[in-house]
């Protein structure tokens, strides 16, 4: 960190994750039935080959579950030792009530309060946060925090602009306090722009348009994405929050270990990186085999790394997101498992 500035109370740590994603598997060529599309024109735009997808009535409380109850036993807890969970989702099951209230009540966390957060693709980097930053008080002894969407659900197949890009997925952390001498979260920086939010957005289904006939005939409860801006917005933004807590630290992109940035496209990652002058060995890219499935992306991507053996404790990691909104979040840590 930077020398004069100590971002947590207490140091606090990324004790365990676990990911869960539905077993139905849609590819590309089961798109080319259902759309005018092909699996050369999404590879090449997008990087995606795959991706998982919720069966109709299966919710996102229902991924996020196994993904929850998976973490709190690896970190060696019981769900009555977890105090807040804390779900970024776009998707929620209901309006209300919450998801979080949702996952408290079928894992058995008897002692936590919790609610759901909307950053959309930034959801997790702001729910890691908002769990970190209450655990390094002293006023919560472990919290869950979550990054889960059925992203599938508010699609419309006959877009290809954007049926093409999302899958669904579960990811859940537990943050925990740590000793002065383990791996621990560093900093994050985090901003947002609403001028940005016309750009990738989901029309109706608020107080502003509720569910009408009109607002169903005109399609609006689906994604509505502007792809040029938001491309050119989550390029450019990447590398800024990035640099922008790397330098606050004093950390050189050299010194990292892993760049795991949200998983909206395979060009923005790589364009990013390439701003920033990544090594490309330091980049995790594994959009291939999920889409984008929004507050999912960086769990997935940060597991999938530990299985394939380049997320190791003490590792540098940096995480970046950019989401409608638009949201945009950056959290610097150090890998403690």
């Amino acid at each position: 960190m930077g020398k004069n500035d100590q971002r947590f109370v207490r140091p606090v740590k990324v004790a365990a994750l676990a990911t869960y994603v539905p077993p139905r598997v849609m590819t590309n060529a089961d798109l080319e039935k259902l759309v005018d599309t092909n699996d050369e024109w999404i590879r090449q735009r997008t990087g995606v080959a795959e991706r998982h997808v919720a069966d109709p009535g299966v919710g996102t409380s229902a991924l996020v579950v196994p993904a929850a109850q998976q973490a709190v036993a690896q970190a060696g807890l019981t769900p009555d030792d977890i105090d807040l969970i804390v779900v970024g989702t776009t998707t929620p099951d209901t309006v209300f009530p919450s998801t979080a209230c949702l996952i408290q009540h079928q894992i058995g966390a008897s002692n936590a309060w919790g609610f759901d957060l909307g950053a959309a693709c930034s959801g997790f980097t702001y729910a890691l946060t908002t769990a970190a930053e209450l655990v390094s008080t002293g006023s919560h002894r472990h919290a869950l925090a979550i990054g889960a969407d059925v992203m599938t659900s508010i699609l419309d197949y006959e877009d290809r602009a954007t049926c093409v890009l999302f899958g669904d997925g579960a990811g859940a952390v537990v943050v925990s306090p740590a000793n002065d001498d383990e791996p621990a979260i560093i900093d994050f920086a985090h901003e947002i722009d609403g001028s940005g939010g016309p750009a990738l957005c989901l029309p109706a289904g608020g107080s502003l348009r509720p569910a009408s006939h009109e607002t169903v005939d005109q399609r609006l409860h689906f994604i509505r994405q502007d792809g040029q801006a938001v491309f050119k917005f989550a390029v450019r933004k990447t590398t800024e929050i990035c640099k922008r807590i790397l330098e606050k630290n004093e950390i050189g992109v050299d010194q990292l270990d892993l760049f795991v940035s949200h998983q909206a496209n395979k060009r923005i990652i790589m364009s990013a990186a390439e701003r920033l002058g990544l090594d490309e060995k330091k980049v995790v890219v594994n959009i291939e085999r999920y889409g984008n499935t929004t507050g999912a992306t960086i769990p997935l991507a940060l597991n999938d790394s530990i299985a394939d053996g380049r997320l190791n404790k003490g590792d540098l990691v940096l995480l970046a997101s950019v989401g409608a909104g638009f949201t945009v979040g950056s959290v610097l840590l150090r890998w403690a498992f």
